[in-house]
């Protein structure tokens, strides 16, 4: 019979936040646009420090850190992971696509990709724009992003927990971006 012993922090061979901040990065951005529950920018905080991701863009009306809500479900992560605050998701958007990053937005929306359709180019840089718990991503930021990403679905809600989507969004392009 095998054991399966669950492995110690120690083991693991994790970055320290000092090693993290100065690691080579996954070329994908979070774009959080209204975002409102601490509890998911807290999520997407770890998400983001999991697969090494290069920021998170925190838009429009959304707690920030330091907050005790966030680091409950960051867990520290919100040290390790760069971000930045902007009043206008459309700005960041834009100054993104400037800088050569395939925008995404995560929404359900006529002409959509759906996840497992994907295909993403190893060369490029990529943004997740992930909407608010209730509107979901705003029609002038769906309007701007170069793609929607839908995530098929089969049960009776029409959609999943932000940081749930986004965390199955951001482990497809890194799995198709391979570079870590």
């Amino acid at each position: 019979m095998t054991t399966r012993q669950k492995l110690m922090m120690e083991e693991m061979g994790r970055l320290s936040a000092d090693e993290f901040r100065v690691a080579d990065k996954t070329p994908l951005v979070i774009v959080a646009d209204e975002i409102r529950s601490l509890n998911n920018i807290g999520s997407l905080f770890r998400t983001a420090d999991a697969f090494r991701l290069e920021r998170i863009y925190l838009c429009g009306a959304v707690g920030e850190p330091p907050h005790p809500e966030i680091h409950k479900t960051a867990l520290g992560a919100e040290f390790s992971v760069d971000w930045r605050k902007s009043d206008s998701t459309l700005a960041v958007v834009r100054e993104l696509k400037e800088q050569g990053y395939v925008t995404l937005a995560l929404e359900q929306a006529r002409g959509s990709v759906s996840l497992e359709r994907l295909v993403v180019d190893k060369g490029r840089k990529y943004a997740i724009v992930a909407g608010n718990e209730i509107r979901g991503v705003a029609q002038e930021v769906v309007d701007e992003c170069d793609c929607c990403v839908e995530i098929p679905q089969f049960g009776t809600k029409h959609s999943l927990n932000v940081s749930v989507s986004t965390g199955m969004a951001v482990w497809e392009v890194v799995k198709q971006l391979s570079i870590l």
